[in-house]
């Protein structure tokens, strides 16, 4: 298939101050281990952070920018955490690099019965 530029005037460039999402968020499958709210919280992080990752957003601002409550955003926060993409210490939240994957379960094939998803509650990990 042939690609072709639907608007010539529009070609994005990297702009002058620093801000974009690496490709292997993608590729490498991270995005599919995010919550959308973690998805949201994500690209917001990764588009206000300075060079080096780091922005100091309250989380005030964060419930209000992005529509989110405080469990949500702390939720969002966790899912991001613990998949290994930011680091965070109140104020200062850094963006992290994709270079060092991250150990996750597997995702699931399909949807699990309701004796499995019991038994990860119940700490079974069916």
């Amino acid at each position: 298939m042939t690609k072709q530029v639907l608007d010539p005037h529009r070609i994005r460039k990297v702009p002058a101050q620093f801000s974009w999402i690496d490709h292997r968020l993608v590729r490498d499958r991270h995005i599919e281990y995010c919550s959308h709210p973690a998805a949201a919280l994500y690209l917001f992080l990764v588009t206000v952070s300075d060079a080096r990752g780091l922005s100091y957003y309250s989380d005030a601002s964060l419930i209000q920018r992005l529509s989110m409550d405080d469990d949500t955003l702390r939720q969002a926060r966790h899912n991001l955490l613990k998949l290994g993409l930011i680091a965070y210490r109140k104020p200062l939240c850094q963006v992290l690099a994709l270079d060092h994957p991250v150990q996750r379960e597997p995702l699931p094939e399909g949807p699990l019965s309701m004796g499995e998803i019991l038994g990860k509650i119940a700490g079974g990990g069916a």
